[in-house]
């Protein structure tokens, strides 16, 4: 965590983008400044699109932040493409090189513990987590990291690859993938995430400590594991962290 950061509206250029599913893409995107963009792992930035609203403003759209804070002019962000959407439908066809202002950082879902933690995920709300689990690892944090990641089935686990590798290099990482759709031959987890978060809370707090719980995924996923450690497990607020997104 890099402490409290002021949020600032700056110039952007395009420097990579990519497919990772039919529907999402992975975009680089730097300072034009040159300047680091500091922020916390979790936090999200607004994108000011050159397409207006309805009342003639500048189309905006929020994404959280996809990697984690290293002092330097890049960063990057994980897009859905919505059908119909402007915003979406304009950040999956830009070029390399459109310019992008944007205002950032913003948000507190950030880890505010340095104990251990069980993130919840679904979708592209992988994505503030891929920033916490790198900033973790680089920090040499040695607190248990344990990371639910929900998705259909194999061609939706967005950074699968990096994160099971991480996974196998860091100690203190553990990645569970749940598939609601699973493919033929898998034995691993099935069905909804919240479906698991009873049994992996328990074998987390075994291990000592006060783990915190942060979830990020679509409002339903996230009522539903929130009523599980909350109203089921009985967690005071302040030990569960949520972000949502539509």
């Amino acid at each position: 965590m890099v402490g409290p950061v002021i949020a600032e509206t700056f110039s952007t250029r395009l420097v990579d983008s990519r497919a990772m599913t039919p529907r999402v893409r992975h975009l680089v995107l730097e300072r034009v400044d040159g300047q680091p963009f500091d922020f916390s792992s979790g936090q999200w930035v607004s994108v000011v699109l050159p397409i207006d609203d309805e009342k003639g403003r500048p189309l905006r759209r929020s994404y959280s932040v996809a990697s984690a804070p290293r002092g330097t002019a890049r960063f990057e962000l994980v897009v859905t493409a919505v059908d119909g959407g402007p915003g979406s439908t304009f950040l999956h066809q830009a070029s390399i090189g459109t310019l992008l202002d944007v205002k950032g950082p913003q948000g507190t879902f950030e880890r505010v513990n340095p104990g251990p933690a069980l993130l919840v995920a679904t979708g592209t709300g992988i994505a503030p987590f891929r920033g916490m689990v790198h900033d973790a690892i680089e920090r040499r944090d040695p607190a248990p990291l344990w990371v639910l990641f929900g998705v259909r089935g194999p061609g939706d686990l967005l950074f699968g690859e990096e994160l099971f590798e991480l996974a196998r290099k860091a100690p203190a990482l553990r990645l569970e993938v749940t598939y609601s759709r699973p493919p033929v031959g898998w034995s691993g987890r099935v069905g909804y995430v919240q479906e698991h978060v009873r049994g992996l809370w328990s074998d987390l707090g075994a291990l000592g400590g006060e783990p915190h719980a942060y979830i990020c995924g679509v409002k339903k996923m996230l009522l539903a594991v929130r009523g599980v450690l909350r109203d089921e497990l009985g967690l005071v607020r302040q030990r569960v962290h949520v972000e949502s997104y539509d």
